[in-house]
């Protein structure tokens, strides 16, 4: 049986201690309540004696979630402390999570103090706390440029005093994986009631080695690891959550498990990427854009001979609903005839043969192909097999005025109008659609691109529109932005209306 690796996330602390990605307390409790839902064992939910904000987040999360452990940040300050007691007053299981720096740099420039004295008010924190709370963690700041055998000597004492878990993190990200490591493999051999606790790694990615380090602390013993969602952090950021968690999936064969709904992975990390105003990078492992993409011509004809041929990960047991095959100049015919087959056109090789010369020579002059270029090598406008078309569009709005739009559409040669009224006149004239196409649908993704530049310009709309779980694609090019929304709309609804 696989042992268990505690999931500790501090995407509401650390992670939202970047400039700009702070939340209100209502968007705290959305993304506490989707971390429960994906498996999160531990939730930081902030730092309660910084501000009243973080003081009311922490209280309000403790009430909205169930099972997983809410903890709140304290220094070795008996006022942090009793911030976070009264704080956690709602939390079903709560834990605070104290301590103080253990480094040279730490004791001697932050504290202008001695090692003894550190150890003195590392106990005095423990114990006092303990008063309150039965789950202490202690956290060792800056443990990655302490003395093995000096942090040796605190985590047993703050162990002797009641920590629950003692936290070993790297900081400044300065550690090398071999050297973090056997850290923490040092701290299991010489500490001597190492075993009445639980060792956490705590990494910083300043030199890009987060989780690494992560991974080499859980390889020698650690069982608590602490991470945010996409890796957000201070600097350069924390240990990818994703990262941990994938790697322990793909490789059994370490024996260690975490309580991860993997599933769920993509899109809370596309819930955190939007409230926080943080893009994700597009080569970001696990959840970036081009994570399961695929370009040259080789890897697209070995992943859709066998996925398995480039792809470690099948991206749908992270929430992915398939690899992208991403149409380029280094694309070969396996890939063109891959998206012509999705698009319901079937080529003999012959003909396959001349349209994928034209495809390398549009490919070549264009950045982005998209299915109506592709459509149109093979002599076939995607728009006019469409059994929805958009017969016309008349949309009433400006200052003081309600937007109003009425749209007739064309429905296998039947026309049928609509009028409503919305928030803005794309509001109006997709609740007009609505009323004449009586499906369930959401738009999940809405991104509006500006080809060229001026007031003329044409806008290019995409758009994802779920229907019954599944989610479908739509497109379209106007210089009217108002219309090509609604026509990108009506072409995502073409692909589940027959």
């Amino acid at each position: 049986m696989a042992e268990k690796l505690f999931i500790f996330d501090t995407t509401l602390r650390d992670g939202e201690q970047v400039p700009g990605c702070q939340l209100n307390t209502i968007e705290k409790i959305e993304v506490a309540r989707a971390l429960e839902a994906l498996g999160v064992d531990i939730i930081e939910a902030g730092f309660p004696v910084s501000s009243p904000g973080d003081f009311n987040s922490v209280v309000e999360i403790s009430k909205a979630v169930t099972w997983p452990v809410i903890c709140a940040l304290t220094r070795a300050v008996e006022k942090d402390i009793d911030a976070a007691v009264e704080a956690l007053a709602y939390a079903k299981r709560g834990r605070i999570h104290t301590g103080i720096g253990t480094s040279p740099y730490h004791i001697k420039h932050k504290f202008n103090s001695t090692q003894e004295e550190i150890i003195e008010r590392a106990v005095c924190a423990v114990k006092y706390a303990k008063r309150y709370v039965e789950d202490i963690e202690f956290y060792c700041e800056d443990a990655g440029r302490t003395d093995n055998v000096y942090l040796a000597k605190v985590v047993e004492a703050v162990i002797d005093s009641g920590a629950t878990v003692v936290n070993i993190p790297d900081t400044t990200g300065y550690c090398l994986p071999l050297e973090y490591g056997e850290k923490i493999k040092f701290l299991m051999e010489n500490v001597r009631n190492v075993h009445k606790a639980i060792l956490s790694t705590h990494c910083h990615n300043d030199l890009g080695m987060a989780t690494a380090n992560t991974m080499a602390g859980v390889l020698n013993g650690a069982r608590q690891v602490e991470v945010t969602i996409n890796g957000i952090g201070e600097r350069a950021g924390n240990t990818s959550m994703e990262e941990v968690v994938m790697i322990l999936k793909s490789h059994k064969e370490i024996g260690i498990d975490t309580n991860i709904n993997t599933q769920k992975i993509y899109p809370v990390s596309r819930m955190i990427s939007s409230l926080m105003n943080m893009p994700v990078q597009p080569n970001k492992a696990i959840v970036g854009r081009n994570a399961f993409a695929h370009s040259s011509g080789i890897h697209q004809d070995g992943v859709l001979k066998n996925r398995e041929s480039y792809e470690i990960i099948d991206p749908k047991d992270v929430g992915i609903d398939e690899s992208i095959i991403v149409l380029t100049a280094r694309s070969g015919r396996a890939a063109l005839k891959h998206r012509l087959n999705i698009l319901g056109v079937e080529l003999v090789q012959e003909k396959l043969d001349a349209v994928y010369e034209a495809f390398l020579k549009l490919a070549d002059s264009k950045k982005d192909i998209n299915d109506d270029d592709i459509l149109m090598l093979v002599g076939k406008d995607r728009s006019a097999m469409h059994r929805i078309k958009l017969e016309y569009l008349q949309v009433t709005a400006g200052i003081g005025l309600k937007p109003v739009a009425s749209v007739c559409l064309n429905i296998s040669g039947e026309k049928f109008e609509a009028a409503a009224s919305g928030n803005g006149p794309v509001d109006a004239a997709i609740r007009a659609v609505k009323q004449i196409i009586h499906r369930q649908m959401t738009i999940q993704e809405f991104l509006i691109q500006a080809i060229n530049k001026g007031s003329d310009d044409v806008g290019k709309v995409h758009m994802q529109v779920e229907h019954e779980g599944i989610n479908y694609y739509g497109f379209s090019a106007n210089t009217d932005i108002v219309a090509a929304s609604v026509e990108a709309y009506v072409d995502a609804i073409n692909k589940f209306v027959k």
